[in-house]
This record gives structure tokens, C-alpha cells and sequence, in this order.
């Protein structure tokens, strides 16, 4: 980008170059979205599609880096990234490489079932990818197809290691009333139903057992049947944190007295607690290292296993690859699941137990893809090659603080703004959320929400100061019109 072109966008001249050349200088908005042909493609797409939840029809071709293209020629600053799973930008040079090598051919036309028949370099793609940037403490992985997937199967494993503690041990064999009962979706003579915690206003999928975990919106949930596990509360801090530090430690403490209680009385005693790092489907609900490190230390005095779930938080976005990283914990997590950026999906686990004790017990035919593995390992590559992460947060840190400017500028429009120090995994919430949302992309931003009011940034990792200003200066656009 010339100085010339940066003055035009309202750019320094100072900020770093951009990581691809082959990104638009800017945005193109041509048309209303949709506009008359993205209106047409609409129309035949929902003879056979429901077409119902569709944000944006996307011309992938023409969408490049931080920019998505539609079908009518209008090109968007895109700090949604496809529900925040987008790591390295569209049509990334490095993506397409990898893409064209024999392994990922051999991957996509071969597709393994990977519990019988892995292919013969399975460890190694997985040490050079998936295991290079496992979180500390955690060397091992089941791999999976979906973050609702991912927590689907971690939770299996940590009822399997729960009753296998019961039973004495790996080495003990199911007794044939565990067997036959099992048959009749009953339990043995003596046992007692156990449940996964999850948090209020938490989101860990929409399959069908996740769902009973996923407390965000009840459209989520309604019609289907679910189990009877228990709900905390998850801390609702108020902002700005500093001039509310004592309301919120004492929220803080109020939650993790309420996950105490809930363990030791509980009917189905979890064996699990379930936790995002930061609640983001259901309106980027943040709480300080504190209180999961009290959380943390809560689980290993009840012998109860910890999952973070990482699928939307993980892969640098909050400026530490795991989100979870901010905490600080002297004892790992037992399970982080992940996926979106990752653009594959599981589970990493370091005890052994976690291993069911018989083979066939977790497993499906694919258990997982390695053609997205390998597409995980580019990934990785580049994020490593470019130094992603701290870009990410140092970017953060400086729309942060012009965010902070506009909301002092524009009083409620940029209320409660969260995630200082978390890279761009930054919120606020409007009170006219849906037409905030509608409004940006008519000054060339697409952008997402969360919960009821929030609208959320979810950029992509090779975005930058200037990125940054064209946002800025997005919002303060919508921010005017009102």
C-alpha cells in the first residue's frame, strides 16, 4: 500500500506493511447487500436450502485476506471471519500450497477411517501440526470433526474415566448387569446418574448431548429433549473493571461458591466442568484469571475433571495461542477442545486415564479428517512464520485503545467494552445491536453479534493497524448516523 493510497484510506504511513500484497487496499461497497444478483443466487438457494440464517451470499473467488466479496462486486473489511473461524485470511498463497501437495491429495480422495486404518504418517502429521502448538501440560489427542463434536467426545472420556475410578481401575472388567443395562439405557444396580456442568449464558454446541451444556439462547435448545446437569453462574462483571474491582470479586467468588455447592449436592454429580475462556456466543462474558484459577482448584479438590473449551478463543485470537494461557494456572487443564481456526477439530488431554480402557469405545469411522490436519499444520506454519500471535496482540492493543476514544466520544453506543489486554477478541454492546450490524456493512465492515446486545470483533490474525482504522472509522460513521 502507498502513502498516497494509505492518506486516501485515512492511514499512517507508519503502520507496517500489509503480510499479503494481493489484499484490497480497502472496501468496495457498490450495491445494498444483498444486491440484485446476490438477491437472485438468494432466491434460487432456498428452493432447496434454508437460506433463513444467511448473513452475507459470499463470492470466495474474489474474497482475498481480510476482505469478502459478493456476487454484486461489493468487497467488506470482514471482522466476523466466518463465526471467528477463519485464521490467516481468504484465499491465503500459503493455504493454496499446501492444498496442491500430494499428501493433501492423497488425504482428500483416500479419506481414512482413522481408527482402523490410520495412514502410515498419521503421528507425524499430527506431532508436526495439531501436537507442535498443544497446550502446556497436554500431549495427546483425539481428533474430531466439529467443535460440537470435540466437547461431545471429551465428555464421553470424562465419564468413562469417572466410572472407571469407581470400578477400581482400568484393569477391572464391566460386570454383565453394566453390560445388559447398558442395552436398555438403564443403569447398573447401584449406580448413579452423572452430569457435565456448564455455565449460564455459556455455548458448547448444538449437537445432542453439547446441547444440554449450551445455555445462550433458548432457539438453541427448544424441542429437544435434554439431560437434567447443572448450571452456575458465570461472573456478570461491569465495566470499566477498575472502577468496579470489589462488585466484581465478590461476583467472582459468589460463582465459584455456587460451582462448589452444585458439585458436592447435585442429584447427578458432574463429573466434569465445562468453561470458556470467554463466554462468546452468548455475549463475550469475560472473567479475570482469578477466578479460573479458583475454578481450577476447585475441580482437582473434588476430583472433578476440567474442560476449556477453546473452540472459539483458541489459535491466537485473545494474543496468546490459548486463551486459557492468560490464567497463569500451575495445574493444566484435564481437556481443551478446540476447532474453528484450527480448521480441524478434538481434544488435547495429557493423563493417560483419559484413554478409555477398551478399544471401540471412543471412536467413530473418521474421527476426524486428515486433510484438515494437515490443513491445521500450514496453519501453524505461517501464524509461526509471520509471529501472528503477537501481532494480534499488539493490533488488539491499539483498536482497544481507539475504542475507547469512541465510546467517551459516542456515550452507549460503545457500551461496556471488554477485552483489554485479550488481542481483537474485544466486544460492546449497542442498544440498536441488529442495526449496527446492518449499517456496517453499508460503510464497507462485516461484522458480527453475540448474546442480546453485543456486537463482537472476531478479525482474522493477519489483521493490522491499518485494518484497524478503516474499522475505526467505520464505526464512528454508524455511530453518527444514528
Amino acid at each position: 500500500m502507498t502513502q498516497q493510497s494509505r492518506r486516501q484510506f485515512g492511514l499512517s504511513a507508519s503502520n507496517r506493511a500489509p503480510y499479503y500484497a494481493w489484499e484490497p487496499e480497502g472496501p468496495t461497497v457498490k450495491t445494498d447487500i444483498p444486491g440484485p444478483q446476490a438477491k437472485a443466487a438468494i432466491a434460487e438457494l432456498d428452493e432447496v436450502f434454508d437460506t433463513r440464517s444467511l448473513n452475507m451470499l459470499t463470492d470466495y473467488q474474489k474474497s482475498s485476506g481480510n476482505y469478502i466479496a459478493d456476487p454484486d462486486g461489493n468487497v467488506l473489511l470482514d471482522v466476523y471471519a466466518q463465526i471467528a473461524s477463519i485464521p490467516i485470511g481468504y484465499n491465503n498463497p500459503a493455504l493454496l500450497k499446501a492444498a496442491q501437495g500430494d499428501d493433501m491429495i492423497n488425504g482428500l480422495i483416500n479419506r481414512p477411517a482413522l481408527g482402523n486404518f490410520p495412514p502410515s504418517d498419521w503421528a507425524d502429521v499430527l506431532k508436526t501440526g495439531i501436537l507442535k502448538v498443544a497446550p502446556k501440560g497436554l500431549d495427546q489427542v483425539f481428533t474430531a470433526m466439529a467443535g460440537s463434536d470435540a466437547n461431545e467426545t471429551a465428555y464421553k472420556a470424562a465419564f468413562m474415566w469417572r466410572r472407571q475410578h469407581e470400578r477400581g481401575g482400568a484393569h477391572v472388567e464391566f460386570t454383565a448387569d453394566e453390560m445388559a443395562s447398558a442395552m436398555d439405557n438403564k443403569l447398573p444396580s447401584g449406580q448413579t446418574e452423572l452430569s457435565i456442568m456448564s455455565f449460564k449464558t455459556g455455548f458448547h454446541g448444538r449437537l445432542f448431548g453439547s446441547l444440554s451444556t449450551t445455555r445462550s439462547k433458548p432457539i438453541h435448545k427448544l424441542d429437544i429433549p435434554a439431560f437434567d446437569w447443572p448450571q452456575a453462574t458465570f461472573p456478570q462483571l461491569k465495566y470499566p473493571l477498575d472502577a468496579h474491582a470489589a462488585e466484581n470479586a465478590a461476583a467472582e467468588q459468589a460463582a465459584l461458591a455456587e460451582v462448589e455447592h452444585l458439585i458436592t449436592t447435585y442429584p447427578a454429580p458432574p463429573c466434569a466442568v465445562i468453561v470458556e475462556p470467554i463466554q462468546s456466543e452468548g455475549g463475550d462474558n469475560h472473567a479475570s484469571p482469578a477466578f479460573f484459577r479458583g475454578l481450577r482448584a476447585l475441580t482437582r479438590k473434588h476430583n472433578v475433571l476440567l474442560i476449556v473449551d477453546e473452540v472459539q478463543t483458541g489459535v491466537g485470537a485473545t494474543g496468546k495461542f490459548w486463551a486459557h494461557d492468560h490464567w497463569d494456572l500451575q495445574d493444566p487443564p484435564d481437556m481443551v477442545t478446540f476447532s474453528k481456526k484450527a480448521q480441524t477439530a478434538g481434544y488435547y488431554f495429557g493423563n493417560p486415564e483419559l484413554r478409555p480402557n477398551k478399544p471401540y469405545r471412543q471412536f467413530n469411522t473418521w474421527m476426524g479428517d486428515p486433510a484438515r490436519a494437515l490443513l491445521f499444520r500450514a496453519i501453524v506454519g505461517e501464524i509461526e512464520r509471520l509471529d501472528l500471535v503477537r501481532n494480534t496482540a499488539r493490533v488488539g492493543d491499539y483498536l482497544y485503545g481507539k475504542l475507547e476514544a469512541l465510546a467517551s466520544k459516542y456515550p452507549g453506543q460503545f457500551a461496556n467494552l471488554r477485552g483489554k489486554g485479550m488481542g481483537t477478541f474485544i466486544a460492546f454492546d449497542n442498544p440498536r445491536r441488529d442495526e449496527f450490524l446492518a449499517r456496517a456493512k453499508k460503510f464497507g465492515v462485516n461484522i458480527g453479534g453475540s448474546g442480546q446486545s453485543a456486537v463482537r470483533l472476531r478479525p482474522m490474525l493477519i489483521f493490522q493497524e491499518h485494518h484497524a482504522d478503516i474499522l475505526l472509522e467505520a464505526l464512528e460513521k454508524i455511530a453518527k448516523s444514528w
